[in-house]
């Protein structure tokens, strides 16, 4: 054989080489939960970092999330806020979707995966809060450009299967956004190894809600103070008696500390610097 006629390579095990290699850069990164509550869309991450971002804001009603290399993710967020400013700008607000934007997403993928010599090594979620829960949008998008309508939840990541299997487990619909932030931290929570759960305090997370109570920008972070009461809080259920004794004396207080629009913390949501 010539020296300079490549190697040949199947499509097949080329494709398969390049699957493979995307899936063992996603699970050593910190997996993400992505999950519906009832007055919009919760995204937690396991995240130290303070201002390397893995959950951003897209647009009005739409925001992002990924796992993965961070300069990848944050080079497709990037690309998605310009696409949906010029299409808002050029149309209409109303006009930018996550579904059009989750489709861009998964051209720029596909086209990566199948014509470059290194596929994006990222997973990302595109999420749209509704005017309901029933028109909630959550699409998942894996490295080689292939799109999934989720409902209801979500986990990327090293450990999504483990995850999406206890936070299926104890999930329903109408859950506040409390006991919501606590199943996610829960999911997270787990040891990919089998081992007991770890740890996770509020300064290890980073978590944003979409919260469809809003006025027009609907993103909004949760600051490390307010995430620390709603991880502590008490369901109701754990302590009936107490609850009913006591209801005048505990129902506002909790109203208060659950509901992010009553928390003023960094009220404005402030897009991640491009």
């Amino acid at each position: 054989m010539s020296a300079g006629m490549p190697f040949y390579v199947s499509p097949e095990q080329l494709m398969k080489d390049r699957a493979d290699f995307a899936r063992k850069g996603i699970a050593r990164g910190r997996s993400v939960v992505v999950l519906a509550y009832d007055n919009g869309i919760a995204f937690v991450a396991e995240n130290p970092s303070r201002s390397l971002h893995k959950i951003g804001e897209i647009y009005d009603r739409i925001a992002f999330a990924a796992v993965g290399k961070y300069n990848e993710f944050e080079n497709l967020r990037v690309a998605g806020v310009r696409y949906a400013d010029l299409r808002g700008y050029s149309y209409d607000r109303s006009d930018v979707t996550a579904r059009g934007l989750a489709n861009a997403y998964a051209q720029t993928l596909g086209t990566v995966f199948t014509q470059e010599s290194k596929p994006y090594e990222v997973e990302i979620v595109v999420a749209e809060v509704g005017e309901d829960s029933s028109r909630d949008q959550i699409y998942r998008l894996s490295y080689d450009g292939s799109v999934a309508d989720e409902h209801g939840l979500v986990a990327m990541g090293g450990a999504s299967d483990q995850i999406e299997e206890r936070l299926t487990q104890h999930w329903q619909p109408g859950m506040s956004l409390g006991p919501a932030l606590r199943l996610a931290v829960s999911g997270l929570s787990l040891d990919a190894a089998g081992g007991p759960d770890r740890e996770l305090g509020p300064e290890s997370l980073e978590v944003a809600v979409l919260d469809r109570t809003r006025a027009r920008r609907l993103f909004r972070r949760i600051p490390a103070e307010l995430l620390g009461q709603l991880l502590s809080e008490q369901d109701p259920t754990d302590d009936a008696p107490a609850v009913e004794q006591g209801r005048a004396e505990h129902d506002s207080p909790r109203q208060a500390s659950t509901n992010p629009q009553t928390q003023r913390h960094g009220d404005e949501a402030t897009p991640d610097a491009d």
